[in-house]
């Protein structure tokens, strides 16, 4: 594809991703929170998939490297606050 294409898709899905987001009500975060966290499991499968295939070559080895290291830090830190999230809703002893 043409880079000028895919330029044109990545500004579109950021505008669609932004407008959504921001009309979600505060209620359904937590939720959304553990569906983002599951979306990011599987971006790190796939990135494993790729830093793993000799037959595509050193760059998309380091690339699919770079991107098993963003999405596991995506995944933690989303279990992180989504788990502090739900902490507040525990009964106070």
């Amino acid at each position: 594809m043409d880079a000028i294409y895919l330029l044109f898709i990545l500004m579109l899905s950021i505008f669609v991703g932004f407008e959504l987001i921001q009309k979600v009500p505060a209620t359904l975060h937590t939720p959304l929170m553990s569906g983002a966290n599951a979306i990011s499991g599987i971006t790190v499968v796939g990135a494993l998939v790729l830093a793993g295939d000799e037959a595509l070559g050193d760059y998309a080895m380091y690339l699919g490297a770079f991107a098993v290291f963003l999405a596991t830090i995506n995944v933690v830190g989303g279990y992180l606050v989504t788990d502090r999230m739900l902490a507040m809703f525990k009964k106070k002893k």
